[in-house]
């Protein structure tokens, strides 16, 4: 192979790893307006992404600043966000000085169960409000029917997580 057909060799290479970079960069930030148009904040939205598509197996908040061209504070809001809600966890690092953070290898199945509180109050308030109405009024159906929902689903997530686990 002369010189010529090698360095050519190499720019094509490069060509197709920036071009997979590209197309990966593309697929995160369509991820991340669709989640964004279901009401996850924009930047959340970027950095949950970020956090998806990277190869690396864990990032600091300066790495997702670098990669997202966001101050730091908007990634360390986000960061917070995502852990509070147990899709993303601080991990070690050993040798170095900055927190790292990945997306949690149960994200999914932990995001689902921290919705069981959200059933749970949504079940609680439900009940208030019937208490406050009468059975026969449309409200107390209404409220009723509310109730029957959240107890249902309170009742299906332990057995769709389990199947899930079992996967």
């Amino acid at each position: 192979m002369t010189i010529l057909k090698f360095q050519k060799f190499l720019k094509s290479l490069k060509e197709d790893r920036v071009s997979k970079a590209s197309e990966l960069q593309s697929a995160a930030e369509e991820l991340a307006l669709v989640l964004t148009n279901h009401g996850l904040q924009r930047m959340t939205a970027r950095a949950l992404a970020t956090l998806l598509f990277t190869e690396q197996p864990s990032m600091t908040m300066g790495d997702l600043a670098d990669q997202l061209q966001a101050s730091n504070g908007a990634i360390s809001t986000a960061v917070k966000m995502l852990s509070s809600v147990g899709l993303v966890e601080r991990v070690p690092a050993p040798g170095s000085r900055r927190e790292h953070y990945r997306l949690r290898e149960d994200a999914w199945a932990v995001l689902y169960t921290n919705q069981n509180d959200v059933l749970a109050a949504m079940r609680r308030a439900a009940e208030a409000g019937i208490a406050a109405t009468t059975a026969d009024s449309l409200a107390g159906q209404r409220l009723a029917e509310m109730r029957d929902f959240y107890d249902f689903l309170l009742g299906e997530i332990p057995a769709v997580l389990e199947r899930w686990r079992r996967k």
